[in-house]
């Protein structure tokens, strides 16, 4: 799943899985029911290594690999110990309510650095000097993700 991991079962609504709503606990202070919303986390790249902001890395979808939501997406940044990081943009997620520039085939990449990537800030999510993991957010998920059909596509370091 191109290193995301993505919990469909059980979640918002425990009954006695005590094991996942400690997990869901451990990463968020709790969560919607999966109906309502999806949260794939990621603390790798695509090849595996963890995320730093000694690297820049780009999550590029196709059209066809955008999030398959009834309401809106968006990506998330956090430190090491879970925190939101500051930076120059104030901007601690992107996603499809931002202005958001897309390329001429229909695919999206968004930008995650340290620095403004060329061409502007528009698909920038600005990163942290350290270690760093990725929120994705999926509001109102359509049945392919529920069903376990769509991942989000793999996180790649660049340059």
């Amino acid at each position: 799943m191109h290193g995301w991991e993505i919990i469909t079962s059980n979640i918002g609504n425990y009954g006695t899985d005590y094991l996942t709503r400690a997990c869901v606990e451990l990463i968020g202070l709790g969560a919607n029911l999966a109906a309502d919303a999806i949260y794939p986390v990621v603390y790798t790249d695509a090849d595996g290594q963890p995320f730093t902001g000694a690297n820049s890395y780009v999550w590029h979808m196709d059209e066809d690999e955008l999030p398959p939501v009834r309401a809106f997406w968006s990506l998330t940044l956090y430190d090491a110990e879970g925190f939101q990081v500051a930076n120059e943009l104030d901007r601690f997620a992107i996603g499809d309510r931002d202005d958001l520039r897309f390329n001429d085939d229909g695919s999206l990449d968004i930008h995650i650095r340290r620095r403004p990537p060329p061409g502007g800030t528009s698909n920038w999510l600005p990163a942290p000097e350290g270690r760093f993991n990725l929120c994705a957010r999926l509001y109102y998920p359509k049945p392919e993700v529920l069903a376990g059909r769509w991942t989000p596509p793999a996180v790649r370091k660049v340059g």
